[in-house]
């Protein structure tokens, strides 16, 4: 918990954007995934014009931490080195190290920042830090690097099947070269998907204000319900009712951090009538209530 509390909800969005992974999702597909377990992301988020941004660990985190400036000031300290923060710069930050951050007040940073554990993310790190034995660095803006960041963000908006997780994370490493190997740096396009589980996918993400019901979940992709949920299951391992609750807690997520919107307006936002029911889903999925989640997000990363 930050010792800088800050209260960073407005009436809207404001342009932030952020996701926590569920815990229990971790454990579940990054951990033990011989695939993804070196390098898988924890958090990720943009901050638009940042104003009153800060966190303090003297503990450090227990995550790896990418911080991409492309607007506005700020301030880093790592294990008492102070970094000035400008549009350009990234600063990395290797878990369990003591820091803080801080958006300068006048002019109020714009970032980029993911969190991300592993040994081999562990080993990235390091290289990075050890060729000019700076946390700090800076890179020449490049749109491809914007874009993977985007293509990270909008298929953890998908939710959190094996398949799109392991996709994510290998893609993280893309990321991560881009700043590791960033006069070598280049782009692959992004190739269009149209398979019904991904379809369906988008319609979920379309419809999160509604309580769709299976036959609409199939009858969207054209599919008896019973194939739908046999593709679907095979495609993302979990069942279509189970992956849009995920994507509607992600959702509640970012109103919980992002607004003072009451928890019943919350729940009735995603389509959920009945606020208990919601409370219950969020604490199965996150593994802790709505209640303590905007507390602990209460200090924005």
């Amino acid at each position: 918990m930050s010792s800088h509390p800050v209260n960073f909800k407005k009436d809207g969005f404001e342009g932030q954007r952020a996701i926590v992974i569920p815990k229990p999702i971790l454990t579940r597909f990054c951990t033990e995934n011989d695939a993804i377990k070196g390098a898988y992301i924890t958090d990720i988020g943009y901050y638009p014009k940042a104003k009153f941004h800060r966190r303090e660990r003297p503990a450090g985190a227990d995550q790896n931490i990418l911080i991409y400036c492309i607007d506005g000031r700020g301030t880093v300290n790592i294990n008492s080195l102070t970094y000035d923060i400008a549009p350009g710069d990234f600063i990395i930050i290797p878990h369990s190290i003591k820091h803080s951050y801080e958006t300068d007040e006048s002019s109020p940073w714009t970032i980029y920042w993911c969190h991300f554990k592993g040994l081999q993310s562990d080993a990235i790190v390091e290289q990075i830090i050890s060729k000019e034995q700076s946390y700090r660095y800076s890179v020449k803006f490049v749109d491809d690097r914007i874009d993977l960041f985007d293509k990270l963000y909008s298929f953890l908006e998908q939710g959190y099947s094996l398949e799109n997780l392991t996709y994510v994370n290998l893609l993280l490493l893309q990321y991560l070269c881009s700043f590791a190997f960033r006069d070598r740096f280049y782009t692959i396009r992004p190739e269009t998907h149209a398979e019904p589980a991904e379809k369906s996918i988008l319609f979920m993400q379309s419809n999160l204000d509604k309580g769709l019901t299976l036959s609409e979940l199939a009858a969207s992709v054209n599919l008896s319900v019973s194939h739908y949920i046999f593709l679907f299951k095979k495609k993302t391992g979990f069942s279509p009712i189970d992956y849009f609750n995920h994507l509607k807690i992600q959702k509640a997520c970012q109103y919980l951090q992002f607004t003072d919107l009451r928890i019943r307006e919350i729940a009735f936002k995603i389509g959920i009538d009945d606020q208990f029911y919601f409370s219950r889903l969020f604490n199965r999925t996150m593994g802790f209530g709505p209640k303590e989640y905007r507390k602990s997000r209460s200090a924005v990363k």
